[in-house]
């Protein structure tokens, strides 16, 4: 029997930990009996909640000091257990989100405190102001906080969470909304952290390919799905080239949602976004072999781009999204073999541009070329693609921030602006046009890297060339796929960076002109 006959998904889809039952989430004011452990917002300042039982004197002498992220638990007389949870200095120059950002990131170190206990409850009582995208945000942390990737452990770590009372909003208003909105956005992002942390013997580009019908069935999207022969003949020469040398097909997986009248967030016919997600179900670097390093081992995420469209894809319909949206996804691994394309090799993308390779392990950019070109001809109002493209994002700016460049600043801006609201960082680097000819080939229209520099500029000004200058945005987001450690609300292993970004875009998106 193969590791293949052992894997959860797609036919088992169910183990996976996006898709247990969903926790209950209520609006309070008083708490259940039945909870395991409650928590209380604490200031740098200001009262203490009655019902830690212990005064600011009590909590210093504990170590409590209420710093942003500190957490103290406490046994009451009762034999209740209590959780104090600090909240920092008051911040007046604060921005709203940096406000929310906050609220969310006390809620995620209260989840992680409480994670033994699968009924909580969480006191915002004390929260001068609280409204209800203060609510989302809450409760947005503590759901994404208590992810857990466990689905091939024999014996799983920590509880699930089966309930979390918050105490103090059932008087705010929209704060119902804003719970439902916040638990679509975590089962987004809890999807795409799945995706990514599944190792790929369990998930390759047939099966992804089967989980997105299966999820479009759920959720409320269509599914189209093109096998090896479909992609040649559509002449997508890029994903085809990085698949030479794998025993696995590759897959292109178009979807496609479009609003129903009354859609919530927009009217009907706001506009008409593309979205473009790399799908490297397993990238090995190709005849450009990667060392074997801790970054090899974490190419099982080098889907991440896609697995963040089809995670935002699930929440747009219970969103009531009023944009007309159409996804591609490039799945394929790439691996050396006999078969593999070769260094020197010219590839021919879909719109007939020829590309020589000159390192096989950039192959994310050609894999996406050939779904730009199909993107542009479905004459969308902005094209947007995310990808883990380039080690020089992750170099330029770390693990907590993406790279975003675009040919067009309001998309651009409208992108920052839809990653601040969920915190997750975006910073824009320059589409600088000068570093084009780094690029140049002398067998072909243009060569698959652009030198030693500035390569995730290089990297985004390849892609630039299949846009044909529809407004188009790239997220690179090497950096930002996974953790070290848990961290706030990002779980260790997967974060699921750009589901709830590209979610809350959508909602925002507005047609440049």
């Amino acid at each position: 029997m193969s590791v293949r006959d052992h894997k959860l998904i797609p036919n088992d889809f169910s183990a996976l930990p996006s898709q247990a039952a969903p926790t209950a989430v209520s609006l309070v004011d008083t708490f259940s009996a039945e909870l395991d452990a409650t928590g209380h917002v604490v200031g740098a300042d200001g009262d203490v909640p009655a019902a830690l039982g212990l005064d600011r004197a009590a909590l210093a002498k504990l170590g409590f000091e209420a710093k942003a992220g500190q957490t103290q638990t406490v046994l009451t007389a009762s034999g209740g257990l209590v959780i104090a949870v600090g909240l920092g200095a008051p911040d007046e120059s604060a921005s709203a989100d940096a406000a929310r950002a906050a609220l969310r990131d006390a809620a995620a170190a209260f989840a992680r405190a409480a994670s033994a206990h699968a009924r909580i409850g969480l006191d915002l009582s004390g929260l001068p102001g609280l409204d209800a995208a203060g609510v989302e945000a809450v409760t947005e942390g503590v759901l994404l906080a208590r992810y857990r990737y466990n689905a091939l452990k024999a014996k799983p770590k920590g509880t699930a969470l089966a309930a979390l009372e918050l105490l103090g909003t059932a008087g705010i208003a929209g704060a119902d909304d804003a719970v439902r909105r916040a638990q679509i956005g975590a089962r987004a992002g809890n999807i795409t952290r799945d995706l990514c942390n599944t190792p790929p013997g369990h998930l390759t580009a047939t099966d992804i390919a089967e989980l997105a019908v299966e999820l479009g069935r759920e959720h409320g999207f269509a599914v189209e799905v093109f096998d090896k022969q479909a992609l040649i003949e559509l002449g997508c020469g890029g994903l085809l080239g990085v698949n030479a040398g794998s025993a696995e097909e590759p897959r292109m997986v178009k979807l496609r949602y479009m609003p129903s009248a009354g859609s919530e967030s927009a009217p009907v016919g706001a506009g008409h976004l593309a979205l473009v997600g790399k799908g490297i179900m397993y990238d090995s670097g190709g005849i450009s072999l990667k060392p074997s390093d801790p970054m090899h081992l974490l190419m099982k995420m080098d889907m991440g781009g896609a697995a963040a469209v089809l995670g935002a894809f699930t929440a747009f319909r219970d969103l009531g999204l009023g944009t007309a949206v159409t996804g591609f996804l490039m799945c394929t691994d790439n691996m050396p073999s006999g078969t593999a394309t070769k260094l020197g090799d010219v590839l021919t993308a879909r719109n007939g541009r020829t590309v020589e390779v000159k390192n096989t392990d950039a192959e994310g950019r050609l894999v996406m070329m050939d779904a730009l070109a199909l993107a542009v001809e479905e004459k969308p109002d902005a094209i947007v693609d995310i990808a883990t493209l380039t080690g020089a994002a992750l170099m330029a700016l770390g693990q907590s921030t993406a790279a975003v460049l675009g040919n067009n600043q309001a998309i651009v801006d409208q992108l920052r602006a839809a990653a601040s609201v969920v915190d997750e960082p975006a910073w824009q680097l320059p589409l600088e046009k000068k570093y084009r000819k780094q690029l140049d080939s002398d067998v072909a229209d243009l060569g698959n890297i652009g030198g030693r520099f500035a390569g995730a500029t290089t990297a985004a000004l390849f892609l630039n060339e299949f846009v044909d200058g529809l407004p188009w945005a790239h997220l690179d987001i090497a950096g930002t796929m996974q953790s070290d450690a848990d961290d706030s609300w990002r779980s260790q292993g997967a974060t699921g960076y750009g589901a709830r970004l590209l979610t809350e875009f959508a909602q925002r998106f507005t047609k440049v002109q």
